[in-house]
């Protein structure tokens, strides 16, 4: 095992010359942090170009509201402004909608509902924020003050913003004919069987749960740079984004309706992404089309403001769920009613998370023989839902989780002997889930065993009666868990070129936002060529050179990472077989060690560098496909320990520990990172984070980070994160599991019931069940005063 200190002990630096220093299984510094630190960093919005025009939208103050004329005459003579573009614009010139989800039906048997999302709204609005005009200037400030001078002539329509209020029969319809705002819906599983186990059932228990809508805040907002070349006629988009191919297939395919083969997607350092970064967003679609129509280059750079209101938004899930036992604790079925706001569009990802990806671990670790799960995604007058950090399994395992815990006080059973009782034995792996997902490995009761040791469990009462003594209620939680990485997409191309000047270039379609991947992907080839880090580059970000997935589903390492050891390895066998050919020796006689190759027993070798300089073009160059076999699947175990004011209701952190089975590691300060940045992330959600549309008006009440709360560096204590390497993954080379989003979806619950636990302890039970995150000072103050909840309803 590796914990967080081990991790940072004396990391190995990026410059380090010996491979065996800088192979994987050690906490190498991150080559990646010199630039950055230096202000060297090559971020979408500091690339200017020369003759760069600036573009500005200008967005809905209506939540619905029909578009009865848009006036643009004042606004194109303005000094500098070079053009106006409205949806009407757009569509004459044949600008297409961006996809919906087509692949869902409703409980109907017809297509999904959701209405055409056009890059700049056609006729209607339908959330506060959607972009209705675009402007295009000579400078920022010019194209800001040509849309000022816009007019716009609205007729506003009844909206409906809280997804309860849109399912009522008689609420503002988002799209005609969707009854009750329903898009689309799925069901999973066996109902007939479900039906039986909780007539047979000696305990039930249900929730109300709310996932509530929070707002991705990557510290870079996006930024997208078109610049058109007529004399080729290609269109170069410079972006921040997390899956350049995918971005760049979307606006050709669907959108613009243009080759492929015309336009490059760039990208340089992203300041994260989180899920959000990974698709099209209509502003790329309106610079890339004023790009090719004024024939000179033109950024965006969205704003804080813009970010809030016209991005993405993530979870925003409300459930009904409900779990059937026997007599001695064993989980007989699992049923789910889950209503998912998608917002305004049904976006193929906002549907595909909640629908899908989330049942997928709706079981957890546990096995539980039948499940019940139906999902409605439902539209509302608010800004779409998609990806962000774990992606419908944080919500599923939520789910889950406190179904656990309130399983525990209803049977009397303890909360870890529960969870014992029902986890999947290692006996069972590979083990098929109720959703048919197959999970290749995991120790799970060994995981919950050794975070119980480092939290100290049979420390916790004396701990408790130390923060009665200063007034504070003190609660302890514990989330075990699994996650689905992989996104589905298990094959991955990756170019390798060795040249004579003592190079090797690696080039994948993977995306860098934050993770360490020149540094882990080196790690990786340095363990294959043997040869020192310097020799090794490593090249993302360019459609041109390297097209693939991307980067999201925590699959970067496990398929990505598989992909460049098996691609160096197929270069070192082709550098065999030349080798072979100079020394006039059968190849299975060639060895290769640290950057040479030699006649085995013989003294006789020629270098790896100087076997490349022979070849034509003075390089050996090699294009690899490769696949893992399947999904990963990451464990954890996670406990929290909170102090809770019960005059004031603030929560405080007072410890937190996890184990986290990630099979092989390669980088264990890397990893540590992430798992600690992942859970600061579920941390907020739990506490703090949730983005509020008024109920009357429509308007959006925390588009600033002055009303959004993020958690900050003193609302986290000091985390004790282990990765447990004993179980290796069995579907890729490496052995490794993903790791990106674990963190996140482990915090979440263990932080929420370790708050419960804490009021449960002093007679507050039936009120903590029942409550709604985040879990403000506020809200856990009524809980403990037996106020009324405030309107905690998700919008």
């Amino acid at each position: 095992m590796v914990t967080t200190s081990a991790a940072r002990e004396r990391p190995d630096g990026p410059g380090s010359d010996a491979p065996e220093r800088f192979g994987s299984g050690r906490s190498v510094a991150r080559v990646e942090d010199d630039g950055l630190v230096r202000g060297q960093g090559r971020f979408a919005d500091n690339v200017p170009v020369p003759d760069q025009v600036y573009a500005a939208f200008l967005r809905s103050p209506h939540p619905h509201a029909r578009i009865l004329r848009i006036d643009t005459r004042a606004a194109q003579p303005l000094p500098g402004v070079l053009r106006v573009l409205t949806g009407g614009d757009l569509v004459a010139a044949g600008v297409r909608p961006l996809p919906a989800s087509a692949d869902f039906r409703r409980a109907s048997g017809e297509p999904a509902a959701s209405p055409p999302h056009h890059v700049l709204a056609v006729d209607v609005v339908r959330y506060v924020g959607e972009a209705v005009a675009a402007a295009i200037a000579t400078s920022a400030i010019a194209a800001r003050d040509a849309v000022e001078a816009i007019v716009v002539d609205y007729e506003p329509l009844p909206a409906v913003v809280d997804v309860e209020d849109a399912r009522r029969a008689l609420a503002p319809q988002v799209v005609a004919g969707a009854a009750g705002n329903v898009a689309c819906e799925a069901r999973h599983g066996d109902p007939a069987a479900v039906e039986a186990a909780f007539r047979s059932a000696a305990w039930r228990v249900s929730l109300d749960l709310v996932n509530p809508r929070v707002a991705p805040s990557a510290i870079e907002p996006r930024s997208t740079l078109a610049d058109f070349d007529a004399s080729t006629g290609r269109l170069t988009l410079r972006v921040s984004c997390q899956t350049p191919t995918g971005l760049r297939d979307e606006l050709c395919d669907a959108v613009l309706g243009i080759p492929k083969e015309s336009v490059r997607v760039v990208v340089g350092d992203v300041g994260g992404g989180f899920g959000m970064k990974a698709g099209l967003f209509p502003e790329d679609a309106v610079v890339a089309f004023a790009a090719r129509e004024l024939g000179r280059p033109v950024r965006f750079t969205a704003t804080r403001i813009d970010e809030f209101l016209s991005a993405t938004h993530g979870r925003a899930l409300t459930s009904h769920a409900e779990l059937a036992l026997d007599a001695s604790g064993r989980i007989g079925a699992l049923r789910v009613r889950s209503a998912a706001d998608v917002g305004a569009y049904a976006t193929p990802t906002g549907v595909i998370i909640q629908l899908m990806i989330g049942p997928w671990v709706a079981t957890g670790v546990y096995d539980i023989p039948a499940v019940d799960l139906r999902i409605e995604a439902v539209l509302t007058h608010t800004l779409p839902v998609a990806a962000y950090r774990g992606a419908g399994r944080p919500e599923a395992v939520y789910i889950i989780e406190r179904l656990i815990d309130a399983a525990a006080r209803t049977s009397g059973i303890d909360p870890v002997e529960l969870r014992r009782r029902n986890m999947i034995d290692p006996a069972q792996m590979p083990y098929t889930n109720a959703m048919g997902k197959t999970y290749d490995s995991g120790r799970f009761a060994r995981v919950m065993d050794l975070a119980l040791e480092r939290s100290d469990r049979a420390g916790f009462p004396l701990r408790a009666e130390r923060s009665r003594r200063r007034g504070r209620w003190r609660g302890r939680g514990i989330a075990t868990f699994i996650e689905w990485t992989g996104a589905e997409v298990f094959e991955e191309a990756v170019d390798v070129t060795i040249g004579a000047a003592g190079t090797i270039d690696i080039w994948t379609a993977a995306q860098p936002m934050g993770q360490s991947l020149a540094t882990t992907f080196r790690q990786l080839a340095v363990d294959v060529f043997g040869v020192a880090p310097a020799h090794i580059r490593l090249h993302f970000g360019d459609t041109d050179r390297a097209q693939g997935f991307g980067s999201a589903g925590s699959r970067s390492l496990f398929v990505v990472g598989s992909a460049v050891r098996v691609a160096s390895g197929r270069a070192v066998e082709r550098g065999r077989e030349l080798a072979a050919e100079a020394l006039e020796a059968a190849p299975s006689d060639i060895v290769y060690r640290s950057g040479s190759f030699a006649i085995a027993g013989t003294d006789r070798r020629i270098g790896l560098f100087e076997l490349a300089a022979r070849q034509p073009g003075a390089s050996i160059a090699v294009r690899s496909a490769s696949a893992v076999a399947a999904a990963s699947w990451p464990n954890g175990c996670h406990v929290c320990e909170v102090e809770v004011d019960p005059e004031t209701g603030a929560v405080e952190l007072a410890g937190y520990w996890s184990v986290n089975d990630v099979g092989r590691v390669v980088n264990p300060m890397i990893v540590a990172g992430q798992l600690e940045g992942g859970a600061t992330q579920g941390i907020g959600q739990a506490l703090f984070e949730r983005f509020v549309y008024d109920r009357g008006s429509g308007q959006a009440l925390t588009a600033t980070f002055m009303d959004y709360a993020l958690p900050r560096a003193a609302d986290v204590c000091a985390f004790d994160m282990t990765m447990d390497e004993s179980t290796p993954c069995l579907t890729n080379p490496l052995g490794v599991k993903g790791v990106g989003e674990l963190g996140t979806i482990g915090a979440t619950p263990a932080v929420v019931n370790a708050v419960i636990d804490a009021l449960a302890r002093n007679g507050c039970e039936r009120r903590a069940l029942a409550l709604q995150m985040p879990l403000t000072p506020e809200t856990v103050w009524r809980a403990i005063a037996g106020e009324p909840a405030a309107d905690r309803k998700p919008n």
